[in-house]
């Protein structure tokens, strides 16, 4: 039984079946990437995931407990966190003070507006939130405006954010989305290292290739909001209906 267990889900809006009968497994400390053309239902299916949306039919199961009808907040407290396309940082706050967010929210269940009105006295916290941003080289710039920031960083933030909660899954949606290069290969150097050094399980959605053959261990591909085949990435290139189906590819 994997960490995550998607039995069943399907989702319409009105006459449209965004998703039918999806089944999925994704197992402990793997890298499971979910693929798909546009409008195969691979976002649908990750909002399922965090509470965003609910299924008309079906279970997902997250360590044996079901993560449906739980707000976002429960399901990250679950041990769930998320990664989404657009940065989901405080641009008007320094990058340390971002930080201090979900260290809060994780020991107090919700985040206290007032609460920096204490912070220095936070030293545990702190020590913490720091640590954090050595691992994913940003501590030189704990003081910066946040919204100052390349995409890159802004991405590398987030994702310490979400680090720092100690999740054991961590879901991510395009997280390499904009970037140039550079930063994407930047972003693909940091999820390896984030898997080599943490006992953590990543299901990621991505359009970029190359960031997905990087990355994944397993590999679903959607099509039409059904899973089309789920294999190894190495066997995922050759298949025929996932070129067909994905790029465009006619069967001879």
């Amino acid at each position: 039984m994997g960490i995550l267990e998607v039995k069943g889900v399907g989702k319409r809006f009105g006459g449209l079946q965004a998703l039918g009968d999806v089944n999925l497994s994704v197992q402990e400390q793997t890298v499971h990437a979910i693929i798909g053309p546009n409008g195969a239902g691979k976002s649908t299916l990750l909002n399922c995931f965090v509470g965003k949306l609910i299924p008309d039919e079906g279970s997902v199961l997250f360590n044996g407990q079901s993560l449906l009808g739980r707000t976002p907040h429960e399901i990250t407290q679950m041990g769930v966190s998320r990664v989404f396309q657009t940065p989901e940082i405080f641009g008007d706050l320094s990058v340390m003070e971002n930080m201090m967010i979900p260290c809060f929210a994780k020991r107090d269940g919700a985040f206290r507006m007032h609460a920096f009105e204490s912070v220095d006295n936070e030293s545990e916290l702190i020590e913490k939130a720091e640590q954090m941003l050595i691992d994913v080289n940003m501590v030189d710039k704990r003081n910066m405006n946040a919204a100052s920031m390349s995409r890159g960083d802004k991405r590398r933030l987030e994702m310490a954010m979400c680090l720092v909660q100690d999740p054991k899954l961590l879901l991510l949606d395009e997280p390499t989305a904009g970037m140039a290069r550079a930063d994407t290969n930047n972003t693909i150097d940091l999820l390896k290292e984030i898997k080599e050094k943490r006992d953590i399980t990543m299901a990621i959605i991505e359009h970029d290739m190359h960031v997905v053959f990087s990355l994944a261990d397993r590999i679903t591909v959607l099509a039409q909001g059904t899973p089309l085949v789920e294999d190894t990435p190495q066997n995922i290139k050759d298949n025929p209906k996932v070129r067909e189906a994905y790029l465009g590819e006619t069967q001879q």
